[in-house]
């Protein structure tokens, strides 16, 4: 068997001077769906460049260090599953990556409805009841590497209507009264040090509950108008660094464990915090082992330009939009100074109907391989594959 995690040759041990350095650094920017598969063009995205709220509530318990293993960096080729994919078909995959290049998977344990999915024993999660088990981390992650499979831990961070209705101080509010709903969902101030504290205490859990890898979704601020939106005592702070204040926090409560963020992958072709949402590319991988574009072709804009090139209709060139998004996002990073994460790019397998007739295609074997090549013809080694319904078109994969 193939595989990562028993294999001395992919663990890198960082020392505990080089975490803390990498921890006490601050900075990141790509197109639009945060794992989200979200009906709308990432390239229509706007919003001002400024909010925020440094106000740290009075209840946020003490942050803690959780040990967690000696980090170890893999090649990773994977699919996101559901909580429930996890608990109820976790046969299946196992099969499949030892059958096939898959090694690693992405699986829930906070979702983007707020629910955690696990047992949890983090208090703020039972205050607002957000648990809802649907599987057992713990023998999950130990059935995954009992088959050297590389399993990371998905928390969805700001967009959480549970914990923001549960603790509307914690909410972004809406400029004429109440809580402000996106997209008829409502969400965490980015600002508030409480909701920080509650995804980073969720971090360490599922470290602790044997994933070896915590993914950050959702690491944003709404798309939405700004000028709708009540973000309390903001201050001047610009959005990106408000976002990488959170994911510098994250680190520094957890400077040996691998660490990484999802991030629109129009961020890698529009300049700074052009999609007013708190991503910048230079900047917010600063922290993080990985950065994840969500590349999929359908969630760019008609006549969308990317690295150069007019892609008329994105949805029906899954090879070139990739490729060229990872060539941008390289030629970007490689100006930038220090340290930067690696990049592991998400990939579609889903039908994107709702562009209209014309514009989109069915997405099967042949165009989830046309991606994967795009990965590799970029300079790039590692992917994962985004179907929000887990319905994978597994003839894409090699066997093995």
């Amino acid at each position: 068997m193939k595989k990562i995690l028993s294999k001395k040759n992919f663990v890198l041990a960082f020392t505990i001077v080089a975490s803390m350095l990498f921890s006490s650094c601050g900075l990141n920017s790509g197109i639009n769906s945060d794992n989200e598969t979200d009906k709308m063009p990432g390239s229509n995205i706007a919003g001002s460049k400024q909010s925020g709220n440094n106000n740290t509530p009075t209840n946020t318990p003490e942050p803690t260090s959780t040990p967690v293993p000696e980090k170890k960096l893999v090649k990773a080729k994977g699919l996101y599953l559901t909580a429930s994919s996890a608990g109820a078909r976790l046969k299946h995959y196992i099969e499949l990556a030892n059958t096939t290049e898959i090694n690693s998977y992405v699986i829930d344990y906070k979702n983007d409805d707020g629910t955690v999915t696990v047992n949890s024993s983090v208090p703020a999660a039972k205050e607002v009841n957000a648990i809802d088990v649907r599987y057992d981390p713990e023998k999950v992650t130990k059935e995954l590497h009992d088959n050297n499979i590389y399993a990371i831990a998905r928390i969805v961070c700001f967009k959480d209507p549970i914990f923001s209705k549960g603790k509307p101080d914690t909410a972004i509010k809406n400029k004429n009264g109440g809580l402000y709903i996106h997209n008829n969902v409502t969400w965490v101030n980015p600002h508030n040090k409480e909701a920080w504290q509650y995804n980073i205490d969720l971090a360490k859990e599922a470290l602790a509950k044997g994933f070896d890898e915590v993914q950050f979704d959702y690491v944003r601020f709404p798309d939405g108008k700004k000028s709708n939106m009540d973000f309390g005592n903001s201050g001047d702070k610009q959005m990106y660094e408000v976002i990488n204040e959170f994911l510098a926090e994250a680190r520094r409560q957890m400077p040996n464990a691998v660490l990484s963020a999802d991030v629109f992958a129009i961020i890698c072709e529009t300049p700074g915090d052009n999609e007013g949402i708190g991503q910048y590319l230079e900047y917010i991988g600063k922290d993080m082992d990985y950065i994840y574009p969500m590349a999929y072709p359908s969630h760019y804009a008609l006549g969308q330009i990317i690295n150069g090139i007019a892609f008329k209709k994105p949805d029906l060139d899954p090879y070139g939009v990739i490729k060229n998004t990872l060539l941008k996002a390289k030629d970007r990073l490689s100006k930038v100074e220090g340290s930067t994460p690696k990049i592991r790019t998400f990939i579609q397998d889903f039908d994107a109907s709702w562009i209209g007739t014309g514009n989109w295609q069915p997405y099967r074997d042949e165009q989830v391989r046309q991606q994967i090549q795009a990965v590799y013809d970029a300079g790039f080694e590692e992917w994962f594959v985004w179907d929000p319904m887990n319905t994978y078109h597994e003839g894409a994969f090699k066997k093995e």
